[in-house]
C-alpha cells in the first residue's frame, strides 16, 4: 500500500517548527514502513520547495501560494495538482490529512481522502470557550463533509467534533502512537522528588494552573522540585507575549526557588528528563490524545493528569495514574504528593502504564489498525 500524508508540519531539520500532528505522522509512518508499505509526506506552508527521501519516507516540501485574498484556495489547487500527479504515476494510493484549519476543503483529487481528527481549531476554541474564526470553521466543516473517511484519535474528539459542527459523520477511533523502542524506561526511582511537565507553556495545557498546584505541593513537601520543559507561548486571552512571565508571579516566593524552567530542549534529551522524574504532570484543558502522555507512560512514569474528556481513554484513574480537574489545585497537589512519598505506588502505576502503551498505543498496533481502515477506501 502507498500512503500519502498531507500536513502543515513534519519533524525534520529542514522544515518549519513541528508539533503534535507532525510527531504523530512521523511515528505512524515509521510503523507503516516497518510493515512493508510506502509512505509519502507532502508538507505545505514551507519557506522553500524541495523533494528528498529520509528513513524510507519520500518528502515533498511546498511553499504556499501568495496572492491577496486567494492564497488558501490557490495553495489547495497546487496541493491537488501534486497529489493527482503522484496518483497518476502510481506513487500513492490514498491521502490522509489532519482536520486542523480544513487543509483539504478545496483539494479535489482522484484518490480517496481520509481525515484524522487530532482536534480542529473549532474544536479547541470550543474547549477553550473562546470564539473561532469564521473562515477556519467554514474550511474545517467543508473538509469534514467532503472527506471519504474519518479517523478520530479518541472517541471524545470524534463525538465533540460532530457536535460543534452540527454534523453526523461516522468515524473510527484509532489513537496516536509512539515508537516504544525509543522510550525504554528503567524504572528509575529518583530521590530528588522531581515533578516534570513537558509541553508548550500555554493556557490550554493548564500552564497557569501549575504554579497554584505546585504551591500546594510545596506546603506539604518543601523538598519537591518542579521542572518545566517546552517552548514559551503567547496568551490568546490577554495577548501577553509570554505565558512563562504570567506564571512566575503566581508561585509563592519560597516555592519558586524549587522551580526550574529549561525552555525548549532537543527531543533526544526529553527521555533523560522523563527518566529522572518521579511524577509527570499534565493539567491540560484541551487535547485530543496527547503523545506526551504516552511517552511518559512508556517510560514507566506515573502521571497526574486532567480528568477531562479524552483522558479516560488513555489513563484509568488509580491504575496508571491519577486524574484530577486542573482547577482543583489542592486535590491535584495531594495526588502528586501521594506518589512522591510512595515508591511502591510509583512502580505499580509505571508498570501498568507501560503495559497499556504496548497493548494499545504502539506504532505496530496503530499502523495495523490504520492499514485496515485505508484498505476499505482503496478498494473503492
Amino acid at each position: 500500500m502507498k500512503i500519502c500524508f498531507l500536513t502543515p508540519e513534519y519533524p525534520h531539520h529542514s522544515t518549519r517548527s513541528s508539533g503534535g500532528i507532525g510527531t504523530s505522522i512521523y511515528n505512524l509512518a515509521k510503523g507503516l514502513i516497518a510493515l512493508g508499505h510506502q509512505v509519502t509526506v507532502i508538507v505545505f506552508a514551507q519557506y522553500e520547495e524541495a523533494t528528498f527521501e529520509e528513513n524510507g519516507v519520500t518528502i515533498y516540501k511546498l511553499k504556499n501560494v501568495s496572492f491577496k485574498g486567494l492564497s488558501f484556495y490557490l495553495t489547495q489547487l497546487k496541493i491537488a495538482k501534486l497529489i493527482n500527479k503522484l496518483y497518476s504515476e502510481h506513487k500513492i494510493d490514498i491521502v490522509e490529512a489532519p482536520d486542523w484549519t480544513g487543509c483539504t476543503a478545496f483539494v479535489n483529487v482522484k484518490c480517496q481522502v481520509v481525515l484524522r481528527l487530532n482536534g480542529s481549531d473549532t474544536y479547541f476554541c470550543h474547549l477553550d470557550q473562546r470564539p473561532v474564526k469564521r473562515k477556519n470553521r467554514f474550511f474545517e466543516k467543508r473538509a469534514l463533509k467532503r472527506a471519504d473517511g474519518i479517523i478520530s484519535v479518541s472517541k471524545f474528539t470524534g463525538d465533540l467534533t460532530n457536535e460543534v459542527f452540527g454534523i453526523k459523520r461516522d468515524f473510527e477511533v484509532i489513537p496516536n502512537a509512539i515508537d516504544t523502542s525509543q522510550f525504554e524506561g528503567s524504572s528509575n526511582l529518583s530521590n530528588e522528588q522531581t515533578i516534570l511537565y513537558f509541553g508548550t507553556l500555554i493556557r490550554k495545557k493548564g500552564s497557569l494552573e501549575l504554579p497554584l498546584i505546585f504551591n500546594e505541593v510545596y506546603k506539604k513537601n518543601n523538598q519537591a522540585k518542579l521542572v518545566l520543559v517546552g517552548r514559551d507561548a503567547s496568551d490568546i486571552i490577554t495577548n501577553n507575549k509570554s505565558v512563562w512571565q504570567m506564571m512566575q508571579p503566581l508561585f509563592d516566593k519560597e516555592a519558586f526557588k524549587n522551580v526550574t524552567y529549561l525552555g525548549s530542549v532537543p527531543y533526544s534529551e526529553i527521555k533523560n528528563l522523563i527518566n529522572n522524574a518521579s511524577v509527570c504532570v499534565f493539567p491540560t484543558f484541551a487535547e485530543a490524545l496527547p503523545v506526551s502522555w504516552l511517552e511518559a507512560m512508556a517510560m514507566q512514569k506515573p502521571i497526574v493528569a486532567c480528568n477531562i474528556g479524552w483522558a479516560t481513554e488513555v489513563i484509568e484513574d488509580g491504575k496508571e495514574g491519577f486524574l484530577v480537574h486542573p482547577k482543583d489545585h489542592e486535590l491535584y497537589a495531594t495526588k502528586i504528593e501521594t506518589l512522591l512519598q510512595d515508591k511502591t505506588l510509583q512502580l505499580t502505576f509505571g508498570k501498568a502504564a507501560k503495559d497499556k502503551v504496548l497493548q494499545k498505543f504502539s506504532i505496530e498496533v496503530v499502523a495495523k489498525q490504520s492499514l485496515a481502515f485505508y484498505s476499505n477506501y482503496i478498494s473503492k
